[in-house]
């Protein structure tokens, strides 16, 4: 079925505001001041926390309307309408989890204080729309309160994503399954997400006041530096995803919070036993034979200058819609579904002003994908894990899908907040997450994995970067804001100091004379030479990434057989032969790449903004800048995934470092931040690329928290809309 594309609207989305509407915006925003800093970053001041809101949402918007529409094309399941048929089953995913019906009843049963804030949310988007009708959004021109619960999560990539699209679309589309179920995993070994967050206790600081880094890695551009503030106790400072009204990385007067991505088991997936009983669906649970529930999903299409659809019968066990089939057998997958309790922990913690009320707000346990690296005024540093924990019986294997109709899979409730693997004030001093696990959180003050069940956290082995945060924090007592900026971005490169010995080894064994050896001796001796650090002129840097990268395509499915990491394949099981194979073939890469194998790392490794397009078109072409630091996975704190795109030579960074900032907490708040690019994602803004040397360069800049800091730094103060 097909309709004109412009005749689609949801309840409510006419373009032009009613009267009474547009009256309340008009009257909300002469509540609200947004000072514009000279790096473009907003400080909103409001009367009370929702118009702090109001101010907020109007001034994302200002910046990048764009990222705010399409993060919620994508968390309403609405993403095909803009962008066309290859996006339905991303659609369909999104919409088994997400049900307009149920947000708005949702909405209607919410404290009233969130309805508050939710509406002005809306307000502050619709208030820009209607002053700003030069901007066509895409899909949605008109926003709703109850919106606001599609998009809780503030982290990249929620717990939905973890839902294969290909069996998702094996199981619900044309394709037979067993076309998916034959596809061995080859795929290359991904880019790690997450971030960095490190707590400095007063005992060990040189001023005696506690510290915060704040180092989310994401994909750049992925949130508004932003400040928001009321006369009702709001005073928060940091990184808030495109679209939401809390900030998600920050730090108020009193305390910060840094979220990394968790190892905890929050999601689950059950093997369901189901029959056809006269033309109707039953799974088993026990000795029950339970009806499976039936309903149908339309997903609408952008095809041409119409909208299409395409509807799909989906089913539902207790356990949560089924996504794809194993062995014979349907599977179901659960996920922490309260977008209430979720928005109402987001929120309210940026309020919390000391350790004992931000832990209340872990009460509401709808935090399922997040760690978080606290540090408060008061000296207290803490460690927490992810407080969405479903109790589980240890007996089974819960990293891998379990037997649905078994009644001992039905989990137990929640942990409780001090059942988690939590900590505070550890007597090392200091704490870090990395998006490792937490048992190397505090050095020796560390918590014990024996002391938890094995489903709190599925990594199984420490990363290059929790060996790296080791290394800087241990055995040292005077940290400043400075020196903790420095070891951040500290030059350390892990990763190769356990493998590159074993290639100098390989090499030394060789016979004397032999093509293999002679053919790589002059890198061999710059790889023998080389402190293991990463520089923009380093040339070794550039063939031990190289050499790096070629490993793993190598030995990456015989590490998986031998269930240990890449990097103990490489350092201690990996074939002499390979290891100078690799090595030869990068040098080959290299040299057909840029010229010659002896290519400085900064003329490889480049940071480039051309266009606010969420896919970015990178061009070897255009200016772009050197950047020294490479991906985390090498074990560098400071992160810059980047590689080479069609049409390049050149390696480009996408996601990494994205918003960094370091905070001292005492009588007055102390920060340096900085910002991927800039603000704006306004080509002809001034902010739109302002920060990108400094952020090459890890030269942060300092934030003007205090209205007083504010002077001589201001480029613009006005009411919304003004």
């Amino acid at each position: 079925m097909r309709f004109p594309l412009l005749a689609i609207f949801t309840a409510g989305s006419l373009i032009a505001a009613s009267p009474p509407a547009a009256a309340r915006w008009e009257k909300q925003a002469r509540n609200v001041t947004i000072v514009r800093d000279d790096w473009g970053i907003a400080h909103v001041f409001g009367k009370s926390d929702a118009d702090a809101v109001f101010g907020a949402m109007f001034a994302q918007a200002e910046d990048d309307f764009n990222r705010i529409e399409t993060n919620y094309l994508i968390s309403l399941g609405r993403t095909a309408e803009a962008e066309g048929e290859s996006k339905v089953m991303q659609d369909l995913r999104q919409k088994l989890f997400t049900d307009p019906a149920k947000l708005k009843k949702l909405y209607a049963q919410s404290p009233p204080w969130l309805q508050t804030l939710m509406t002005a949310w809306a307000d502050g988007l619709n208030f820009f729309l209607a002053k700003h009708p030069a901007v066509k959004p895409r899909r949605i021109t008109h926003f709703e309160p109850w919106m606001a619960l599609s998009f809780t999560e503030g982290s990249i990539g929620g717990d939905i994503e973890k839902v294969d699209l290909r069996q998702l679309e094996a199981f619900y589309g044309k394709e037979p399954v067993s076309r998916w179920e034959e596809l061995p995993d080859l795929g290359k070994p991904e880019e790690p997400r997450g971030s960095n967050g490190i707590a400095i206790a007063p005992s060990n600081t040189k001023n005696h006041r506690a510290l915060l880094l704040i180092n989310p890695h994401t994909s750049f551009f992925f949130r508004s530096e932003l400040q928001m503030v009321s006369q009702e106790g709001l005073n928060a400072y940091g990184a808030s995803t495109w679209g939401q009204f809390f900030l998600y990385q920050g730090f108020n007067d009193k305390l910060g919070w840094m979220h990394t991505t968790s190892g905890v088991d929050a999601t689950d997936e059950y093997l369901e036993t189901v029959e056809n009983q006269d033309g109707r669906w039953m799974y088993r649970l026990g000795r029950e034979l339970r009806p499976v529930s039936v309903s149908e999903i339309a997903v609408l299409y952008k095809s041409g200058d119409r909208l299409a659809q395409k509807k799909f019968t989906v089913f539902r066990t207790q356990h949560g819609p089924v996504v794809r089939q194993q062995d014979g057998k349907w599977v179901s997958f659960r996920i922490m579904q309260q977008p209430v309790k979720a928005l109402e922990q987001a929120y309210l913690r940026t309020k919390a002003r000391n350790y004992q009320s931000y832990k209340k707000t872990l009460k509401l346990f709808a935090n399922s994908s997040n760690n978080t690296v606290f540090a408060s005024a008061q000296g207290d540093i803490a460690y927490f894990h992810g407080n969405y924990i479903p109790r589980r019986d240890p007996g089974f294997d819960w990293a891998k899908p379990v037997d649905g109709s078994n009644p001992a899979t039905e989990y137990k409730g929640l942990l409780k907040v001090d059942e988690a693997p939590n900590l505070r004030n550890p007597r090392s001093g200091w704490l870090y997450n990395s998006n490792n696990w937490p048992w190397s959180a505090a050095g020796p003050s560390s918590l014990k994995r024996e002391d938890y069940p094995a489903y709190v956290e599925t990594g199984r082995f420490e990363s290059a970067r929790g060996f790296h945060a080791l290394q800087v924090l241990s055995d040292r007592h005077d940290f400043t804001l400075e020196t903790l900026l420095a070891a951040a971005f500290d030059s350390y490169l892990p990763w190769f100091e356990k493998t590159v010995p074993a290639l100098l080894k390989a090499w030394d064994q060789e016979p004397p004379g032999s093509l293999a050896k002679t053919a790589i001796a002059e890198q061999i001796a710059l790889l023998r030479g080389w402190d293991y650090r990463w520089a923009a002129n380093s040339i070794p840097t550039s063939l031990a990434v190289f050499w790096g990268e070629e490993m793993e395509h190598r030995v990456d499915i015989p590490a998986r057989a031998a269930d240990v990491s890449i990097e103990e394949y490489v350092a201690t099981k990996a074939d002499p032969e390979q290891l100078l194979q690799a090595l030869a073939a990068a040098s080959d890469k290299i040299k057909n790449d840029f010229g010659s194998w002896k290519t400085p790392w900064g003329e490889i490794n480049r940071f480039q903004r051309l266009t606010d397009d969420i896919v970015h078109p990178f061009n070897d072409a255009a200016p772009s800048i050197p950047v020294p630091f490479t991906s985390s996975k090498w074990g560098s704190l400071a992160s810059f995934g980047a590689r080479a795109y069609p049409g390049t030579k050149k390696w480009y960074g996408s996601s990494g470092n994205s918003f960094v900032a370091v905070v001292e907490f005492g009588d007055k708040i102390r920060a340096l931040a900085v910002t991927a690019g800039g603000e704006s994602g306004d080509l002809k803004s001034k902010h739109f690329n302002d920060e990108a040397e400094r952020y090459a360069t890890g030269n942060l800049r300092e934030v003007y928290f205090y209205r007083s800091q504010l002077a001589g730094h201001t480029e613009r103060e006005y009411h919304p809309g003004n």
